[in-house]
């Protein structure tokens, strides 16, 4: 059997992102986290660091370090998603506030110390909302870059296009010049956009799944997505929500869950019509070196299926 693979979760949580934690913590024969880092996006950093930790007490893992990062995004002022995650980001169960602290340190550091200390190749960062803390990380030691074995993020879209903006996806439209440095950076990356995550809708039944877990993590599942849920249905009129940020942890469980082209991926930071853009050449119509695998499908059965008997063991 291997060796579960180490990643760093970076992380606004957001119901979603909740759930894309739950589903690591669940699965420690495939994953260790060692560490979660903290940026603003669904909300300020201010919430994000403390969701982030109420996350851990309700999975009963909280020996996890978890880092506060960047409150801002590198060139502009923060937007953010109340709208859609409410005041708090966790809108929808009633959870107390962490009794286990803040880790000392900034996530930045953290990011860069774990990734020269531990052996080339051999540690995943999981961003799942804006990339300010991996690009400022990257920028300000380069030499970690090839030292990094994956980047798998949630962001962007490209037959989805946008959905903050008519073009953009919120994750990279918070901080599109962060988006820029790590899609330009080398590392090889994993992109989980809308094309993929709208695939996974949450269902009145996939919903009653999760609450008939019957336990605390169950109950507090079923009450995130069913919060969220309502503003997706009123936009999109589909079925359900797209649970995002959870592709990111199941595609490390189970790759074959997932389908996608190797295409080269830019963002767009210079124009205000569409700015914050994923440009993928999924066509490949353009001389630009293949920089991503880019995800485009999902059997959101399976996807299900696993996150339903994962967060039944929490």
């Amino acid at each position: 059997m291997t060796a579960p693979r180490k990643i760093i979760i970076d992380t606004d949580p957001g119901q979603d992102d909740a759930v894309a934690i739950l589903l690591a913590l669940a699965s420690p024969d495939e994953i260790e986290v060692i560490g979660i880092t903290a940026v603003a996006g669904n909300v300020p950093l201010s919430l994000t660091q403390k969701n982030a930790r109420i996350i851990c007490e309700l999975a009963g893992k909280t020996h996890i370090p978890v880092y506060a990062g960047c409150e801002r995004p590198l060139a502009h002022t923060l937007v953010t998603a109340e709208h859609v995650h409410g005041k708090s980001g966790l809108d929808g169960p009633n959870l107390p506030d962490p009794q286990m602290q803040l880790t000392e340190g900034h996530a930045v550091d953290y990011i860069i110390d774990t990734l020269r200390a531990h052996p080339a190749n051999s540690v995943t960062l999981c961003p799942l909302g804006p990339l300010t803390n991996i690009a400022t990380a990257f920028q300000k030691a380069p030499d970690i870059i090839g030292r990094v074995q994956e980047i798998i993020l949630m962001g962007g879209a490209y037959f989805e296009v946008g959905n903050i903006t008519p073009a953009a996806e919120f994750n990279i439209y918070v901080d599109p010049e962060a988006a820029d440095i790590v899609f330009k950076s080398g590392a090889h990356i994993v992109v989980m956009p809308l094309d993929v995550t709208h695939k996974v809708l949450v269902t009145k039944a996939r919903n009653d799944a999760f609450r008939n877990i019957g336990s605390p993590v169950g109950e507090a599942v079923a009450k995130m997505t069913e919060f969220f849920e309502r503003y997706d249905r009123e936009k999109y009129g589909s079925e359900g929500a797209p649970l995002h940020d959870p592709c990111v942890t199941a595609y490390l469980i189970r790759p074959e869950l997932f389908k996608g082209r190797h295409v080269n991926v830019e963002i767009e930071t210079g124009s205000s019509l569409t700015r914050g853009m994923t440009v993928a050449d999924w066509w490949d119509v353009t001389d630009r070196a293949p920089n991503a695998l880019f995800i485009g499908s999902v059997d959101a059965n399976g996807f299900f299926s696993l996150l339903t008997q994962r967060l039944a063991q929490l």
